[in-house]
């Protein structure tokens, strides 16, 4: 909507009275007639227009002549185009250059004469067949019609050669300009030369001439043609400001419009807002509407809505219509105050009827978004509809969108394909972006990753945000595009400087918890900006965060506190999350948070409530309540509150119920209702014997990694319980649940082996092996075990010091035939085979209750009789 001003500066009328002198050019050369100047950068002239570059005799023209000529001028000042041509026919008759100089400007301005840049340029031509005093002027405006192409086709080459004749001649350095762009840059047929574009920029700025300084400004500041040096360009560009300043103090409006445009974000000087709303100000004086309406809305952008709102009304008012647009969209988002709707859209209406698409666009968003307080979605589709017919980017993107991801308009994924292709051929970034999600996740196109790589890479490359974190997100998940971490995190990192919240958070996350480098401090950073401006995804990462200490120390009440806001904000995953610190604090003794999320009817709240009242962890045992909520929980679907009650009913010997929540647990997808039910299934307890229903559900679950399940799978290979003795199987689920950190799997595995009975073959050496790993673990059947081996000495050297020493660990900790080992080694050292064994076992309670120390010493002497050992031994050792 801003509006900009395309004017070519044209070279005064001259008072010519006289042949100008040639002045010498870059190398000090006189330019002859067979060597026109800067050959070495283009190919020779053509031959048809060489007479343009040819020396000879000056035309002749009298004073008679002249008279006329300045007469024609005078003229043409005044305004009065018919009667300067009336004076200038005559000498066209004649072939006087001056006389086609002066009808070509005619032509060129349209002055008199219906613009024509055809025939202005053949009229130049004519002007600088012979020598004369305008033939460095005519040089330079031909040279401009073919550097355009307006009115001939365009010839870089002839453009070149033109301005180095002009460049003789043109006292005001303009052709030292053109030059120099065309060096700088480069043309079709004519090489770049930046070092003497350089020398002719710093020639023209020596003399004040302000295209050069602004040219060379801009080459030197970063992104230039020439070595960046910000000094330099500062410089210049203040030398720039301070020619146009003084074309501004003289009332030149469009030099008080470039000065605001060196003030702006993009310019030169940076941006300064008071500067650039000055000379807009001064501009809107000059009585330029433009300047105005830009005026009033860099004043209301920059945070002073009440005088911005009043320049802008006033334009309006005049008529200008992005004024009327600027306003409208400016009430309906104001830095500061209240939106007002109803204004707003009187101000956009104005403008939509004066012809304005861009106010259509403004209105249709407000009504579809429901900004600033306005809500219509039919009526905002059909103003966007309406933009669209007429190719607005915008609309375009914005219907695609809606057509595409909204729930409240039908999907209709091919029309919103339509309208985005339109949007990214017209140029338009967010159109573009959707575009390749849709490619890149085959949404209304047949799925092609790689053409929505590349067109999300083009519209990163514009700045689009959007696209740079879908991208980022696209190198780092896998699922699309090849794994590309580093260029992952580069289009994340730029688009969360951008200021995409979601970015953030993706980057955040993946420092935090990968695929990323783990930079867990810088994660949490992110994670903190992100959530800090609102997003909710980034409160829930930081609760799981603080709840499990990565990155930060562990604070259940900070994560508490997360994702609480998560769950104001309506973050999905945040009740989820939420229930998990709850029931850590429940743990702790906060058992309020934990009935409170229950009594809100979360699920896991309930069952792990349930749980908490059959085990009586934070609160009181209350089987009553424990039922209860459990219930409740298995009511609404939760497979583990369902296995919790199979199991606290088969406890309870009310084996159909707990079978019936045990399958009910299952068909959800609970694997330790999986593993207790094919245990039931296989031995035949609580149910009627399925083995093969068994074993189907232990294998399942085992492998779905129950470590008890495949310990299961292992007793029944290695003994038969209802299959076939099979060595492979067994010994490879019981390595399975002993690699899972099952120590009486362990222990199983490890007495098998030692021992050579059931399917497995012996191995003394390895069986060994497992037993002490299994011992040394606290395991009391492990221990019972190895030191039964120590005292018998079959498969192992005996060692009954060490067998005491396993079996004593093995009863004190319960061990039922470890105690009855004892027990029947003391009764046969006292000769009382017959005796009592529960005198025996009174006996060893004494024994556990003294020193420990004296225990062991009391069961080495015992055991030293070798009567003893053998009445040890003979005990059958359980796990």
């Amino acid at each position: 909507m801003e509006r900009t001003t395309n004017w070519t500066r044209l070279v005064p009328s001259l008072r010519l009275t006289a042949a100008v002198t040639l002045s010498a050019w870059l190398a000090g050369c006189a330019i002859t007639a067979d060597e026109p100047p800067g050959g070495e950068h283009a190919h020779g002239i053509p031959e048809q227009y060489a007479a343009w570059f040819a020396g000879g005799l000056e035309a002749d023209i009298d004073s008679s002549d002249w008279s006329r000529i300045n007469r024609a001028q005078d003229f043409i000042d005044e305004g009065r185009y018919d009667e300067a041509i009336d004076y200038l026919e005559p000498l066209l008759a004649r072939d006087l250059p001056p006389a086609y100089y002066e009808m070509a400007k005619l032509y060129d301005q349209g002055l008199g004469v219906e613009e024509n840049p055809a025939e202005a340029a053949r009229l130049y031509g004519l002007a600088i067949e012979k020598p004369s005093s305008v033939r460095g002027h005519a040089s330079l405006n031909l040279a401009r019609l073919y550097l355009e192409g307006r009115g001939v086709e365009r010839n870089d080459v002839l453009a070149y050669y033109l301005l180095w004749q002009a460049r003789e001649a043109d006292l005001d350095r303009t052709a030292e300009v053109l030059l120099a762009d065309l060096l700088a840059e480069g043309g079709e047929g004519v090489e770049t030369d930046p070092e003497l574009a350089r020398q002719l920029y710093e020639q023209a700025a020596a003399q004040g001439q302000q295209q050069a300084l602004q040219a060379l400004a801009e080459a030197y500041a970063p992104g230039g043609w020439l070595e960046e040096d910000p000094a330099q360009a500062m410089d210049y560009a203040q030398r720039y400001a301070e020619v146009l300043q003084a074309s501004a103090q003289q009332g030149d409006v469009d030099a008080m419009l470039q000065l605001a445009s060196l003030y702006s974000d993009d310019g030169l000087l940076g941006d300064q807002p008071d500067q650039r709303i000055h000379w807009l100000q001064q501009a809107a004086q000059a009585g330029d509407l433009d300047a105005l309406a830009r005026a009033g809305r860099d004043m209301a952008e920059a945070g002073n809505q009440r005088q911005g709102i009043d320049l802008l009304e006033d334009a309006a008012r005049q008529g200008h219509v992005d004024a009327m647009t600027y306003l409208g969209q400016a009430l309906l988002e104001p830095e500061t105050g209240r939106p007002e709707p109803v204004r707003a859209e009187r101000w956009l209406r104005e403008a939509i009827e004066a012809g304005s698409v861009d106010a259509q666009v403004i209105l249709g968003r407000a009504l579809v978004e429901g900004q600033g307080g306005l809500n219509d979605l039919p009526r905002g589709m059909g103003l966007l509809e309406q933009a669209a017919e007429r190719n607005h980017p915008l609309a375009l993107a914005q219907l695609g969108s809606l057509y595409l991801d909204d729930e409240r308009v039908a999907g209709q994924p091919y029309i919103a394909v339509d309208y985005l292709e339109r949007g990214h051929e017209l140029g338009h970034p967010w159109a573009t972006q959707q575009l390749g999600a849709a490619y890149l996740e085959g949404r209304g196109v047949p799925e092609d990753p790689l053409r929505g790589e590349e067109l999300l890479r083009e519209a990163a490359e514009r700045g689009q945000s959007g696209a740079m974190r879908l991208l980022g997100e696209a190198y780092l998940n896998e699922e699309r595009l090849a794994f590309e971490p580093s260029r992952g995190e580069e289009l994340l990192r730029q688009a969360a400087e951008a200021g995409d919240t979601t970015a953030m958070t993706q980057l955040g996350e993946a420092y935090l918890e990968g695929p990323l480098r783990e930079d867990p401090s810088l994660g949490i950073q992110l994670l903190n900006q992100a959530a800090s401006q609102g997003d909710a995804y980034a409160m829930v990462v930081l609760g799981r965060a603080y709840r499990n200490g990565t990155g930060v120390e562990r604070d259940l009440g900070e994560a508490n506190r997360w994702l609480t806001l998560a769950q104001e904000a309506g973050h999905e995953a945040a009740d989820d999350a939420l229930t998990y610190v709850q029931r850590d604090l429940g743990a702790r003794g906060n058992i309020e948070a934990l009935v409170a999320a229950a009594e809100n009817g979360h699920p896991g709240a309930m069952a792990d409530l349930g749980r908490a009242y059959l085990d009586g962890e934070g609160v009181q045992r209350d089987q009553d309540q424990a039922e209860y909520w459990l219930g409740q929980a298995h009511q609404a679907g939760h497979a583990g509150a369902a296995a919790s009650l199979g199991r606290m009913y088969m406890d309870r010997g009310d084996s159909e119920r707990g079978i019936d929540y045990l399958e009910a647990a299952v068909s959800r997808g609970h694997d330790g209702a999986r593993t207790d039910l094919g245990e039931a299934y296989l031995t035949g307890s609580h149910v009627a014997q399925d083995v093969d229903r068994g074993l189907e559900l232990l294998t399942a679950a085992a492998e779905s990694g129950s470590p008890h399940a495949a310990f299961m799978l292992g007793e029944a290979y290695q003994h038969g319980d209802g299959v076939e003795q099979d060595a492979e199987q067994a010994e490879r689920w019981y390595r399975q649940a002993s690699d899972a950190g099952v120590t009486y799997a362990r222990a199983a595995l490890g007495l098998a082996l030692i021992r050579g009975e059931g399917a497995i073959a012996q191995d003394v050496e390895q069986g060994h092996e497992l037993l002490l790993d299994a011992a040394e673990q606290g395991h009391p059947g492990a221990q019972a075990s190895l030191g039964r081996e120590y005292l018998r000495g079959d498969n192992i050297e005996a060692d009954p010091e060490r067998g005491a020493n396993y079996l004593y660990e093995a009863a004190s900790q319960g061990h039922r035939s470890a105690r009855l080992a004892l027990a029947q080694a003391y009764l046969s050292a006292r000769g009382l085979e017959q005796a009592n064994q529960q005198q025996a076992l009174l006996w060893l309670d004494d024994v556990f209750e003294s020193e420990g120390q004296l225990a062991i010493e009391t069961l080495r002497q015992l055991l030293t009789d070798e009567a003893a050992i053998a009445a040890a031994s003979e005990v059958d050792v359980e796990d």
